[in-house]
């Protein structure tokens, strides 16, 4: 008789995030992730995340994206500014999977800092201090990595605390 094997999962929003699932399986689970979620359902990115990938998503919370400017979301969100939505949500995506381990050893190849390619064509940087690593926008705005290495079959998430911007 097999049994199965359980899985080492992360908890993120009070929900076990499986390395057998997809990206888009996991955070449909999460309560902190219902803004990203609704977000990447309105756009061609639900389907994207779903594929085999790799993909690494730096993560904003919902409390992340409420501290943007009050109706941005709400803005976004409307039928008529899709296309700035998807560049938005794509900018947080980067093809490849990326480890915690694996960003802070391109950073301490660059001597201090590492580019990233997103998938929306921008460009994100990232820093390390301490064991805390930090990805940030041309516009200065600076996320931290608040969890990191939540594997999935499809890729990693690293749930940050800011909104980067292109």
């Amino acid at each position: 008789m097999a049994f199965a094997q359980s899985e080492k999962t992360v908890n993120v929003g009070g929900a076990p995030r499986y390395p057998s699932k997809n990206i888009v399986q996991n955070a449909l689970n999460s309560k902190e992730h219902t803004t990203l979620v609704g977000a990447v359902k309105a756009t061609s990115l639900f389907d994207v995340l779903q594929s085999a990938g790799p993909f690494t998503v730096f993560a904003p919370t919902n409390a992340t994206f409420d501290k943007l400017p009050a109706g941005t979301v709400v803005y976004l969100l409307k039928l008529e500014n899709l296309e700035k939505l998807q560049t938005v949500l794509k900018f947080h995506v980067v093809a490849g999977k990326f480890s915690v381990e694996e960003l802070m050893n391109l950073v301490k190849k660059g001597k201090g800092k590492a580019t990233l390619k997103t998938v929306s064509g921008g460009e994100l940087t990232v820093t390390q201090k301490g064991n805390a690593l930090s990805v940030s926008d041309r516009n200065g705005n600076v996320a931290t990595v608040t969890i990191g290495n939540v594997f999935q079959s499809n890729g990693v998430i690293h749930v940050v605390d800011t909104v980067v911007l292109p």
